[in-house]
């Protein structure tokens, strides 16, 4: 029988009957709440919120963003470029050039409304992250506003949906594409060809040109070539091409090439507005900004001030330092010099050169004998003792290649023992004891990145292989970073990521971000095994100073080739308040011998150089003794 509802209300008023209807009013104002709210908010922030013209973006651009020594003075200022804002209409932006823009960085832009749902989901859920395509590139440029936050990902949400219902698809890609940075000091595609090409933007562009310049805007002051190189840019520019011809903008007979004969020097080093070792320092900075959240365009719109970790007189000294010593050199001599704070990574002076564009401290060489100290790293964390009998043959096959060099460490070597006296075979068949990736972990462990710019270090050319040539040293390493991996050895075995940013600072001088503080046990988490082995390595590289100060040292080569001559020396070493690498080498790979006639080698023009840094930075600082390792046999 059906209970008719009047009947229903007139049955007692139990407590089951109360809790539910408590339970239906409560999801009813709970449903109504989780809809109604958001929906409520979204109006109010649609009618508030708007859309800065790209007219108005460009000029709040024209704005001087000041990098700061650690002191607080001046070290140099990013200048806005006269003229590298030219206003280019959409109908005037090649096809080319477009579809290239588009198929990198955003495929589904004629379609999509504005924003990517699925990056909008993950911000609210985790409230950070969430995907950009060129809609919501344009919002964050145009508010200044690159915090990955709830609050940021709301707005821009609101702001995709409203640009959307407002503009055409080709307003919005107009107003995109003249107000994003394509490095150099540019904005805007016009701005762009020019700098990059010295032509005038037209529909003369070629593939090859409009895939160069799409690729630029993800991280400009990384991909250029003139910071990073052309095999980085190469394979940046590959990576469009292959968008372009996936995505059936580009057919596959279409002749394509990577078009680096055709790229001009950075117009601004041309235009003398920085030195050289000045502009190494801010594309370094600027790049690790960009990796931070804080792209020039960021800067520049809140006239922000970079604090660096630099220190004005080392970085002075280290300039005089490597320049006095390459001048009684022949002059196809080139140099690079980086120094520390091993405890926190922040690095003091940065010297990448002054002969041209290309950043020595910044590019990978070959790092030859100078790999040993991570060599005997890896056999310390499997057991191995420094003072422990080794083999030292004058003949040793690894990885299918025979190793063969003069026996210079004796029947009774030990790591201690090939360390000093620079024998090359006994590392070999210690890397061959321990195996490969042992060998290439450790290096990583101890600060060794495993990519820079997205290639694989401590690899062959596939990315994945690990060949014969990590035990002699022949993979190239940026000085950088074997700066780093040192100072892992000089602070007791914590690994700190080196870096040149300390604090950004807005306009009214508040701190509005901070490197964190990055140091931690480097072999493991087991900080007893990580001290153990940073002190036994640091036993093994037993120095002094001219000044008497007690210091640790590694000098070293690396062959041209497999032949007797050298093309890169290194000197990298340290004490407990500063790790310092120096490189010597040339432009290209060539046998390079010293102006007395000899071939180079570590213990000469890179020793020097970092002698005399090392002096001169460590003036009126305490005399500090060196993690004691275990003592040679013979000194219990």
């Amino acid at each position: 029988m059906t209970i008719a509802p009047e009947e229903e209300d007139r049955k007692p008023d139990t407590s089951r009957r109360r809790r539910r209807r408590r339970f239906r009013r409560v999801a009813g104002w709970t449903a109504g709440t989780l809809v109604g709210v958001p929906l409520i908010a979204f109006w109010v922030a649609y009618l508030v919120l708007d859309v800065r013209s790209p007219q108005d973006v460009l000029a709040g651009l024209d704005k001087t963003v000041i990098l700061q020594y650690s002191d607080g003075s001046e070290l140099l200022k990013v200048l806005p470029a006269d003229g590298d804002r030219l206003f280019v209409p959409y109908s005037k932006v090649p096809a080319k050039l477009r579809d290239a823009i588009i198929a990198t960085e955003d495929p589904t832009f004629w379609d999509n409304q504005g924003f990517d749902p699925t990056g909008i989901g993950r911000a609210f859920l985790t409230g950070v992250g969430g995907g950009s395509g060129i809609t919501q590139q344009y919002i964050k440029k145009s508010t200044g506003d690159a915090d990955a936050t709830l609050g940021r990902k709301f707005a821009e949400l609101v702001l995709a949906t409203k640009i959307t219902q407002e503009q055409s698809k080709e307003q919005i890609f107009e107003s995109y594409v003249n107000i994003i940075s394509f490095g150099r000091g540019t904005f805007g595609p016009a701005a762009a060809m020019n700098a990059y090409f010295g032509k005038k933007l037209d529909d003369s562009i070629t593939w090859s040109e409009a895939a160069f310049l799409a690729g630029m805007i993800q991280s400009p002051s990384v991909h250029d070539p003139a910071a990073s190189g052309d095999i980085h840019a190469s394979r940046r520019w590959q990576y469009v091409r292959d968008k372009l011809a996936v995505r059936g903008y580009v057919k596959g007979g279409e002749p394509m090439a990577y078009p680096g004969t055709e790229i001009q020097p950075p117009s601004e080093t041309r235009a003398g507005r920085v030195t050289y070792d000045e502009f190494h320092v801010k594309q370094q900075v600027l790049a690790e900004l960009d990796q931070d959240g804080f792209p020039l365009a960021r800067l520049q719109q809140g006239t922000m001030t970079v604090e660096t970790t630099l220190d004005r007189g080392m970085q002075d000294v280290a300039r005089k330092a490597l320049l006095d010593r390459l001048k009684r050199e022949p002059k196809e001599f080139r140099g690079a010099l980086v120094a520390a704070d091993p405890k926190t990574g922040a690095v003091r002076a940065y010297y990448g050169g002054d002969q041209g564009v290309r950043d020595y401290a910044g590019t990978p060489h070959a790092l030859g004998s100078a790999f040993s100290p991570f060599t005997l790293a890896a056999a310390l964390r499997q057991g191995y003792g420094p003072d422990q009998p080794i083999p030292s043959p004058a003949k040793v096959e690894f990885l299918g290649e025979n190793f063969q060099y003069p026996d210079v460490c004796g029947p009774k070597c030990t790591p201690r023992k090939a360390m000093v006296s620079h024998a090359i075979t006994p590392f070999i068949a210690m890397a061959k004891k321990v195996g490969p990736d042992a060998l290439s972990e450790t290096a990583r462990q101890a600060g060794i990145p495993e990519t820079v710019d997205g290639v694989p270090t401590l690899r062959e050319k596939d990315g994945f292989l690990i060949g014969a040539g990590i035990a002699a040293g022949r993979y190239a390493l940026r000085p950088l970073d074997v700066m780093g991996a040192y100072g892992t050895f000089a602070a007791d075995g914590r690994r700190a990521t080196p870096h040149l940013v300390a604090k950004v600072r807005n306009q009214s001088g508040e701190v509005v971000w901070e490197h964190p503080d990055t140091a931690q046990p480097a072999f493991g988490e087991d900080g007893d095994l990580s001290r153990r082995v940073a002190a036994d390595v640091t036993g093994t590289l037993d120095s002094v100073l001219p000044d008497g100060r007690p210091a640790a040292l590694r000098t070293g080569e690396a062959e041209h080739g497999i032949g007797p001559d050298n093309q890169d020396a290194w000197a990298v070493g340290y004490t407990p308040q500063l790790v310092t690498a120096v490189w010597a080498g040339s432009d290209d790979d060539r046998l390079l011998k010293d102006a007395g006639g000899a071939k180079l080698t570590g213990d000469v023009v890179p020793a020097d150089i970092w002698r005399g840094f090392m002096v001169a930075a460590h003036r009126g600082l305490p005399v500090r003794p060196l993690a004691a390792g275990r003592p040679p046999v013979g000194r219990r």
